[in-house]
């Protein structure tokens, strides 16, 4: 497949970009080979392409986990094991190879697909019915299957059309013609032979109601590919220095971690209580048996090596935890010691650090440079991932970081779920995974509690842990299980050194409710948490999973920015669940907002299970931390099918004759309900930093964001306009009001938007953000015949007069309308006149719609000819008659 895919890159890249090598990374379960290597920093999570099968079996779509703004790359792309063995998949998608750059066109250049599975045909400005698609060079027949079959002999008829909508019945097909002749494009159908390149702006088809011009604002494919920096600064090369792709393969044998703890600056500040509390969670939660060795060793002036690296099981993991660090009594630290001596230690298992990871973990002092050592660093070959827990780890720890491969986080020493978050980060997904359902802390006053609920669903329950945390003294507390059986301090372990008390359930957890409540005995405030993590259930069932991370790391202000948050099951998505995202800075409140999954503002697609927002409530520079809360249920919840697919063609028209692939495999809307009852999960985010906040109130700099899901359908008649609210910040806030446009001409209300006539909304008020709009209307002083077609788009403004971006443009066709009875002449070509004044619109009725072809439509051309025959034979009977 990438062999095949080099070239056809090349070739829709117009001669610049090509394949050059491919990492291969080898599950662990595999029979170990002789040619390959062991991993450095690759693991399935950061992988570019994953190959699995998908939890629920729907099919072999390839695609690509996208969700970010025109442009911005994407996550992962997705192959089943069956698309790369089953040949006889190809009839559908096409060559893997031009499937291959379809997904990485996704993944890398952020571009959409140009069909639409949901709106699968459209009207043209000139009155005809298309297919979605780009280009429209694509030439085919629209047909009805009639029967359920697939191959060369199904029963067929032509579609017919539907006046209600002014588009094919519903079950049409768009079979494209074998052979074709149009390049163009790559992100509509992959699999036609002809098509080599992406669309560009003379090709490309503005008005197809495809995602691709939705996001990118009618762009083509190629002119947003080629403003990336791939495109710009790679020169066009002769096809014959065109390499062959380099191939290597790699296999974990095995984790070896050394945890490198930083016993100078973590006895600052009561850091070695959280310290030992994230080793102990480390140990116990995270770190998997069987396949991980880990040692432990501290520095300050010196290092001393606490515990040779040691095969992990449950033996090993409680004489880990029983190795208490000691705070260093020395004054300041020297890192080199401690880096060198990890690296030593990790040589222990086969004489090479080479592939073997660190983890320090330091107090964030930020004067440690770990430089006079990087040469013996970068010659190990080992990762080193840096977790500073509170303060600043410094630029050059961070530099070290990036350089070997590894993760850089600094982490609130208080925020027990970030320090879980962060090593469990460090770990490759495809590893069992323990899931977060709860983490949080509060300063309690004297003889006050913090109380919570969590859910325990169907797919997790094992290894279930409930550790509690406190400053000064153990807190009183309760739990209490679904069935009523109450938890106290009696059935916890109580460590006095790390001051917690765990309670560790054996077995599967009771699933249902669970209720806790911890209250502070003493007459001063302490801070008091509670962590809760669990593991799956059944390994045949993932678990239901949450993450969640910021566009990017740092910023500068006012640029805004955007929270993201996955749920998933089995890389599925999970929609219809309540995602609640905390950011908290240095100091001062956090900020609480409800993320959304609508296919609005900053959410791309609509119950893809990405919940996403903007954020822009900056109080001020430094650094800030991210986390969410995830609650969900089946009443509420479902799973969803992967967005961003390749398409899989229906079948294709040869010289007359049509052949049908197999249908895609459907799955029952049954299949896609959850049924593990109500769930919660935590997940951490990290932190990120902002700079060039002034301080004082803010201005109000940011408009309303733009409408991207703008909807019109007619009712009696009517118009009927749909959309997702907006924000007066972005997608923050109420809209003050909106401005809505309609046109008979589709270019002038694309490019003379304020010149179109104005709808009169003045008893429409703007919904808070997320929230629904509908508006229904018939057009005033407007004359409407058959064949008219409006165009609408909307905008909306904020309370200082900032106007949004203009929104998709829709359109309504009238059929079946009443005539006037003035209306006498219905003349030959279609007559548009449109005044500045508002609403009024007069537009005479138009020719019949068409084909994609450009055809008339079939049931117009069958009547017309019948019409013909009839008289010819009228007046042949005619002129015999006279012969006679």
């Amino acid at each position: 497949m990438v062999k095949n895919a080099t070239s056809d890159l090349f070739a829709a890249t117009k001669k610049r970009l090509y394949i050059k090598s491919v990492k291969i990374l080898i599950p662990s379960t595999w029979r170990t080979g002789n040619n390959y290597k062991k991993t450095t920093t690759e693991t399935f999570n950061s992988a570019d392409i994953i190959i699995t099968n998908p939890y629920l079996k729907y099919g072999d779509d390839p695609y690509t986990l996208q969700y970010g703004r025109c442009g911005e790359p994407g996550r992962y792309i997705h192959l089943t094991p069956n698309f790369l063995l089953d040949d006889d998949l190809l009839a559908a998608y096409g060559p893997r190879g031009k499937v291959f750059v379809h997904e990485w066109a996704h993944l890398r250049w952020g571009v959409y697909d140009e069909y639409n599975e949901e709106k699968p045909y459209y009207v043209t400005e000139h009155r005809k019915v298309e297919a979605t698609r780009c280009s429209l060079d694509v030439f085919g027949i629209n047909i009805i299957k009639t029967s359920e079959c697939h191959g060369e002999n199904c029963p067929t008829r032509p579609c017919n059309f539907d006046t209600g909508t002014a588009l094919y019945e519903e079950g049409c097909l768009f079979l494209p013609d074998v052979p074709p002749f149009a390049r163009e494009s790559i992100m509509y159908s992959q699999g036609l032979s002809s098509v080599t390149e992406f669309c560009d702006s003379k090709m490309h088809n503005a008005d197809a109601p495809n995602l691709q011009n939705r996001m990118c604002n009618s762009r083509s494919t190629w002119d947003i590919i080629k403003d990336s920096t791939d495109i710009s600064s790679s020169p066009p090369i002769p096809e014959n220095k065109l390499p062959v792709p380099s191939f290597t393969l790699l296999q974990s044998r095995g984790r070896v971690i050394t945890l490198v703890l930083d016993g100078w600056s973590l006895a600052q500040n009561d850091r070695m209580r959280r310290l030992l509390q994230a080793v102990d969670v480390f140990l116990t939660q995270i770190a998997e048996p069987s396949s991980a060795y880990v040692g432990i060793v501290q520095f300050s002036r010196t290092a001393s090596v606490i515990s040779p690296l040691q095969k992990i099981n449950d033996q090993q993991r409680e004489k880990l935890k029983s190795l208490r660090t000691t705070p260093a009594m020395d004054e300041g630290a020297d890192i080199c010691s401690g880096i060198i001596s990890g690296l030593e230690v990790n040589k222990d298992l086969d004489g090479s650090a080479q592939g073997t990871e660190m983890v320090l973990l330091t107090g964030g002092d930020g004067t440690y440079d770990p430089r006079p050592c990087i040469q013996d660093i970068r010659s190990s070959g080992a990762v080193i991932h840096v977790i500073a827990l509170g303060g600043h780890a410094g630029e050059e720890l961070e530099k070290m970081a990036a350089m070997t491969g590894g993760q850089f986080a600094v982490v609130d020493p208080l925020d027990t779920l970030g320090v879980m978050g962060t090593f469990s980060g460090i770990l490759p997904v495809d590893e069992q995974e323990t899931i977060q359902l709860e983490s949080t802390s509060l300063d309690l006053q004297p003889r006050t509690c913090l109380n919570g609920t969590i859910f325990i669903d169907s797919t997790i329950g094992n290894d279930t842990l409930f550790m509690v945390t406190w400053e000064t003294s153990v807190p009183n507390f309760h739990l209490q299980d679904p069935k009523g059986i109450i938890y106290t301090e009696a059935e916890f372990i109580t460590d006095t050194v790390s001051k917690s008390s765990r309670l560790q359930l054996s077995g599967t957890a009771e699933r249902g409710r669970w209720e806790y409540g911890l209250c502070n005995p003493l007459t001063s405030k302490q801070g008091i948490g509670i962590t809760v993590t669990s593991k799956a259930a059944d390994e045949k069932v993932p678990p239901i999973i949450a993450s969640c991370h910021m566009n990017t790391d740092t910023n500068d202000y006012p640029n805004p920015m955007v929270i993201y948050a996955s749920v998933s099951q089995g890389l599925l998505p999970v929609s219809g669940a309540t995602v609640t995202a905390i950011i908290e800075p240095e100091s001062g409140d956090s900020v609480i907002t409800e993320l959304l999954d609508t296919g609005a503002g900053a959410d791309v697609a609509k119950n893809d299970g990405i919940y996403s927002r903007y954020f822009t409530s900056f109080s001020k520079s430094g650094k800030y931390s991210l986390k969410i809360r995830v609650m969900g249920n089946d009443a509420t919840s479902r799973l969803s099918l992967p967005t961003n697919r390749a398409l899989y063609s229906p079948g294709f028209s040869k010289n007359g004759k049509v052949t049908f692939n197999p249908p895609r495999p459907e799955i029952s809307d049954d299949d896609l309900q959850l049924h593990v009852g109500e769930f919660s999960r935590m997940a951490s985010g990290g932190s990120f930093v902002v700079s060039n906040v002034s301080s004082g109130a803010q201005p109000d700099i940011y408009k309303p964001e733009k409408i991207s899901d703008l909807e019109a359908k007619l009712e009696q008649f009517r118009t009927v306009l749909s959309w997702t609210a907006t924000g007066d910040d972005l997608d923050q806030g109420q809209a003050s009001k909106y401005e809505l446009r309609m046109n008979t001409d589709l270019k002038g209300i694309r490019d003379r938007f304020e010149s179109s006539a104005l709808v009169n909304t003045a008893g429409l008020s703007p919904r808070p953000a997320g929230g629904k709009e509908s508006f229904i209307f018939a057009p005033e002083n407007t004359t409407i015949t058959n064949g008219t077609i409006l165009y609408f788009a909307i905008i909306a403004i904020d309370k200082e007069g900032q106007k949004s971006d203009k929104s998709n443009i829709v359109q309504c066709v009238f059929y079946n309308v009443p005539l006037p009875p003035t209306t006498t002449t219905v003349p030959t070509e279609p007559t548009t006149h449109t005044t500045t004044s508002a609403t009024t619109t007069t537009l005479t009725t138009a020719s019949p719609p068409k084909d994609s072809n450009g055809k008339v439509n079939p049931i117009a051309i069958t009547a017309i000819v019948c019409s013909a025959l009839v008289l010819l034979c009228l007046i042949v009977c005619i002129l015999i008659c006279l012969h006679a």
